[in-house]
């Protein structure tokens, strides 16, 4: 209650989880470059990432997508988990269950999806867990799909989504529904149920299976034709001169 009006001040639902902003997000990620001593170009060489997408992100003016955030993590050499921990938590090695009770997971709203990050207290985990709030209701455009090295697993809890990928193929999914598929294909989430669709999602980095047959391929590849070696041709010895004859 506030003493000078008289009326009751707005208080955040205890049940309502940890939110990460823009401008947290944006400081860590420019903490982090700085600790390298990079400038926005630099870090934009090493990941891909453009530098007005940087810079925007890093002032909290810009929500990154997936595949961003991943890409700027990896080149930052930056754990995912030290990336979305809440306030004040310092991820520690995983060495025993961690537990992440309903709805205290960290929301970062990205593109399309906003992600509860599950797990956050855990460094170095192989697997990214989390339950995702798809709001994206369309395609735009190609800049729409996500591409990251690895596989994906999804699970609808409510609501439908479509997944669409950039071979052009489209799968309608409902309330118990999963996929799983390798997420260099580009592929994008959009809510088609009147309600927003909850999934729990899941990444995890190129499996020693991929690798094998990535590199299996690269093995089976025609080499390139080596060019001819020039033929030498040699000379023919002088035929030699039979002994004069005396004078």
């Amino acid at each position: 209650m506030n003493p000078h009006t008289g009326t009751r001040t707005a208080t955040k639902p205890k049940d309502e989880p940890p939110t990460l902003d823009r401008t947290t997000f944006g400081h860590r990620l420019r903490s982090a470059r700085k600790r390298f001593g990079w400038t926005l170009a630099q870090l934009a060489e090493r990941s891909g990432v453009s530098i007005t997408t940087i810079s925007r992100a890093e002032r909290g003016q810009l929500a990154l997508g997936y595949e961003n955030f991943t890409a700027l993590g990896r080149a930052l050499e930056m754990d995912m988990n030290a990336m979305f921990a809440g306030a004040g938590v310092k991820p520690a090695q995983l060495d025993g269950p961690v537990v992440t009770r309903a709805g205290k997971g960290v929301v970062y709203r990205g593109l399309s999806i906003a992600y509860e990050f599950l797990g956050t207290t855990a460094a170095g985990k192989q697997m990214s867990p989390i339950v995702g709030t798809v709001h994206a209701r369309r395609i735009h455009g190609p800049e729409d799909f996500v591409r990251h090295a690895g596989e994906e697993f999804a699970y609808v809890l409510s609501g439908e989504i479509e997944v669409h990928f950039d071979n052009g193929e489209v799968l309608h999914m409902a309330r118990g529904d999963s996929l799983y598929f390798d997420s260099r294909l580009g592929h994008a989430y959009i809510s088609v149920s009147r309600q927003l669709a909850r999934i729990v999602g899941m990444t995890i980095g190129e499996s020693r299976h991929m690798q094998s047959a990535r590199e299996g391929e690269a093995r089976k590849a025609p080499a390139p034709a080596k060019p001819a070696a020039p033929k030498t041709v040699k000379a023919k010895a002088p035929a030699s001169r039979k002994g004069r004859k005396g004078a």
